[in-house]
């Protein structure tokens, strides 16, 4: 079973930090170049132990407005100012 707007499995693991998995917003996605992963980040640390692994589903659970960049390419960025504000996409 698929998510709407995404291609990949919910249960795909992506990478988000422990700060947006306590309510902080998800201000940043990224599908990465190397190895096409995704990361939903809220860019308050970059501290490589705050990082979590959780499933797609998850994330689209956390804020439903991510399938807004769904169809990202491998390789790009998206950012916000906030969670009201509309995605800005550029390569990385």
């Amino acid at each position: 079973m698929m998510l709407p707007a995404f291609d990949e499995h919910p249960q795909l693991g992506v990478l988000t930090t422990a700060a947006v998995l306590a309510g902080a917003p998800i201000l940043m996605v990224s599908h990465d170049e190397d190895d096409g992963g995704w990361q939903f980040l809220c860019g308050t640390s970059n501290d490589p132990e705050q990082g979590r692994i959780v499933h797609l589903a998850d994330i689209v659970a956390i804020d439903p407005s991510v399938t807004a960049v769904a169809d990202l390419p491998v390789g790009w960025v998206a950012f916000r100012s906030a969670v009201t504000r509309e995605w800005i996409r550029e390569p990385q």
